[in-house]
């Protein structure tokens, strides 16, 4: 079995997020989504509140693991026995960041490999902090995220 984490703030989950689970999906036989615990990044939702979101945006999917970490993510992976980060790229500056964040994390843990995943075109703008930005001035976010959370959004706004 072929298992790899997908690891991210998630704050909240995109449409794009959901289009790199649905594409890692076919690649891999388990896919854990992991909200990771930034200390660099404040969020709008609670980490109970973005697994929630999470949840019921993949409930389809049954080879999908839904966790949460405040540790090192190779320290989660190993103790998940996981050997493959996915990470979604959008644009050149994504790569420099996780690339650096991939060297760093191969030098901790050598028997983890990371793979960067393009975004697929329609997404290549979207992150969490334009929907937290668009949803403040009421704009209509069906074209952001999916459905199953767009109430859970409007109410923390």
């Amino acid at each position: 079995m072929i298992r790899a984490v997908y690891p991210g703030s998630f704050d909240p989950i995109t449409l794009g997020h959901l289009d790199i689970i649905k594409r890692s999906l076919s690649i891999f036989d388990e896919l854990i989504v992991c909200v990771m615990v930034n200390s660099g990044k404040s969020t709008l939702f609670t980490i109970e509140e973005r697994l929630e979101m999470i949840r019921k945006t993949v409930t389809q999917y049954p080879n999908v693991k839904i966790e949460s970490s405040q540790e090192l993510l190779v320290d989660f992976m190993n103790r998940m026995d996981a050997k493959i980060v996915v990470k979604g790229l959008r644009a050149v500056s994504d790569y420099e960041w996780e690339l650096q964040m991939a060297l760093v994390n191969k030098k901790l843990a050598p028997n983890i490999e990371t793979l960067l995943m393009p975004a697929s075109e329609e997404y290549t703008y979207l992150s969490s902090s334009i929907v937290k930005e668009v949803a403040n001035y009421g704009v209509n976010l069906e074209a952001f995220v999916p459905n199953e959370i767009i109430d859970d959004i409007l109410k923390k706004m």
